[in-house]
């Protein structure tokens, strides 16, 4: 993630969520719309339960933002699309 020169958005999710589910759609309108500005990656939290762990991942589903290598925003629920890009527009220049 630190060698990344586009903000990277990780969408923390489990295939048993579903409010995960209804993110998915969501997360792929965000990634083609923000597509040179944002890079959107999905992790299973049952897969890679370490990865959860160590950002304090609690509920699902949960994006978090980083920039240069470091978390610099959470989301935690469902979001449109519109209101995500909205605060992805303030946080990523």
């Amino acid at each position: 993630m630190s060698t990344s020169t586009v903000p990277i958005l990780i969408d923390f999710y489990a295939t048993w969520c579903g409010p995960c589910q209804m993110m998915s759609p969501i997360l792929e309108q965000v990634g083609t719309q923000m597509r040179s500005r944002v890079q959107v990656v999905k992790i299973d939290t049952d897969k890679y339960p370490g990865i959860a762990s160590k950002y304090g991942i609690q509920s699902l589903p949960t994006l978090v933002l980083f920039k240069e290598g470091q978390p610099v925003e959470k989301f935690e629920g469902v979001m449109q699309a519109s209101q995500l890009i909205q605060h992805l527009n303030l946080l990523v220049y």
